[in-house]
C-alpha cells in the first residue's frame, strides 16, 4: 500500500514538471523557426536563385492508323477461317475506301456465298457469287481483279443508286434468295466491326 501511494505521488509530481518542460520546448522551437524566416540577406551580398527546370521525361506515342486497324481486323478474320482472302485484306480496305463503301461488306459477302473462298467455281477466284447464275460463271484471273470489279460494280451499280444496306443490295444481288441473305451478311459485318 505504501508502495502505491509512493508511485502516485511521484506521478503527481514528475507530470507536471514534464509537461511544463514540453510547453517551454515547444514555445522555444517556435520562436527560433519565426525568427529564421525573418533573417532578410543584406543587398551588398550577391544572391542567386535557381529557378527549377522540368525535366525532360520521354514519351512514347501509339499512333495508330484507322486503315491499318482496319486491315489487321480482316486479317485476323480471314485467318480464323484459313481464308485465301487474308494476303487481300489491304487491297480490300483500300479498295472499298476509295469507292466509298463500307470496308465489311465484301468480306461478309464472300462469308455468305462461299465460306470466305472454300465453295467456289472451280479457276474462278469468286468468292462473292459475283455473275453466277444459271450455267453462267464469272471468273476473274485472281482475287485482286475479282475484289477491283467487285467493289467498283457494288459502289456503281447499289450505293450511288441508294442501296447500301444488306438488305437493300440484296434485292439486285441475289433476288432470288430469302431474308436470311441479308441477315447472314448484317451479321457477319457486326462481328467484324466488333473486332475493333
Amino acid at each position: 500500500m505504501k508502495t502505491r501511494l509512493l508511485l502516485l505521488g511521484v506521478y503527481f509530481l514528475i507530470t507536471p514538471i514534464f509537461i511544463l518542460t514540453l510547453i517551454f520546448y515547444q514555445t522555444f522551437l517556435f520562436q527560433k523557426a519565426h525568427a529564421t524566416a525573418e533573417i532578410v540577406a543584406p543587398e551588398d551580398i550577391n544572391v542567386t536563385t535557381y529557378n527549377a527546370t522540368p525535366v525532360s521525361v520521354p514519351i512514347t506515342v501509339a499512333h495508330i492508323d484507322a486503315h491499318e486497324a482496319r486491315v489487321d481486323v480482316l486479317k485476323e478474320f480471314f485467318a480464323r477461317y484459313s481464308s485465301p482472302l487474308e494476303a487481300y485484306a489491304g487491297q480490300i480496305v483500300e479498295t472499298a475506301d476509295r469507292y466509298g463503301l463500307d470496308y465489311r461488306l465484301l468480306p461478309a459477302i464472300a462469308m455468305q456465298e462461299s465460306t470466305l473462298c472454300k465453295r467456289t467455281p472451280k479457276n474462278s477466284f469468286n468468292c462473292w457469287g459475283f455473275g453466277i447464275y444459271g450455267g453462267k460463271v464469272t471468273r476473274f484471273s485472281d482475287y485482286g481483279q475479282a475484289i477491283e470489279t467487285i467493289t467498283k460494280t457494288l459502289a456503281r451499280d447499289y450505293h450511288q443508286k441508294g442501296l447500301e444496306q444488306p438488305e437493300e443490295i440484296m434485292s439486285r444481288y441475289t433476288p432470288a434468295n430469302t431474308n436470311d441473305w441479308a441477315g447472314n451478311v448484317s451479321y457477319i459485318m457486326d462481328r467484324i466491326a466488333s473486332a475493333l
